[in-house]
């Protein structure tokens, strides 16, 4: 597609991290005006939602590390190139690194936690849809062969040299499921957090929905990886089970009683 947004000599700036920044930028303004409406220190969301943001970009490349553990072993010198840097990562270890990095900021700041995490779920959702298109337009993260009216072929050559993404091939658009999907979610996630809810739903909800669905994706995207367990789940989808189920236990857990209007 259009892994270059521009170019200076040798030097050029990807796409992708056009995008990627772009949805960050989204995703955190997004994260201050909901915590204005519920009534928090908007100068402390702003600061969690940059040390999220940070601790976010390290897990999801920590994550893809550690599951392609065989090669970089191997290849100790890759973890360190500029292809690593310009890598998304896994989705997944930016997701339970964000977690842990605002439950120990909101208790240090003395914010809500639930409440904190509910603010931030339909910012998460925007700024992933809007960095799902930057793969796209990189071309990294695609799918497997498909016959589809809406299969998409990849033909510039920077993103194979880049991501080795296939080119000439009609491909599952993972990405564009993944950003329309994402789309959806932070709709609802948002009506959500403007109706009474007790805290945690929002958060619960988000894990649900969008773990539910990139347990989807995964069957119809391409890997390199060996199932754990020599089974047909990918990693992907045991961490999106558990996230299942620890979103399934933050709406059970909000079930009794009434619910508290989102302030």
């Amino acid at each position: 597609m259009f892994p270059e947004a521009f170019r200076i000599g040798s030097f050029f700036q990807s796409t992708y991290g056009v995008l990627v920044t772009l949805g960050f930028l989204v995703g955190v303004w997004m994260a201050s005006r909901l915590g204005r409406k519920a009534g928090l220190d908007s100068e402390a969301v702003l600061n969690l939602g940059i040390y999220v943001a940070l601790s976010a970009l390290l897990g999801a490349k920590l994550l893809m590390i550690l599951l392609d553990l065989g090669y970089y072993s191997r290849n100790p010198g890759e973890i360190f190139t500029l292809a690593t840097f310009r890598a998304g990562g896994i989705f997944y270890g930016g997701l339970i690194a964000a977690l842990i990095t605002a439950a120990v900021y909101t208790r240090r700041k003395r914010l809500p936690g639930l409440l904190t995490a509910d603010l931030f779920a339909p910012a998460i959702a925007l700024g992933h849809a809007i960095g799902r298109l930057g793969c796209f337009a990189a071309g990294c993260c695609w799918g497997q062969k498909s016959s589809l009216p809406w299969a998409v072929t990849f033909t510039n050559p920077l993103s194979n040299q880049l991501f080795g993404t296939p080119l000439g091939i009609p491909l599952h658009p993972t990405q564009l499921y993944e950003a329309f999907s994402e789309a959806i979610i932070f709709l609802i996630l948002y009506r959500r957090f403007h109706r009474p809810h007790r805290p945690g739903a929002v958060i619960g909800l988000y894990l649900v929905l969008y773990s539910s669905v990139r347990f989807l994706v995964e069957f119809v995207r391409a890997h390199d990886e060996v199932n754990p367990f020599y089974g047909p789940l990918v990693a992907e989808q045991w961490l999106a089970l558990a996230l299942v189920a620890a979103g399934v236990w933050l709406l059970r857990r909000q079930a009794p009683g009434k619910g508290q209007a989102a302030r």
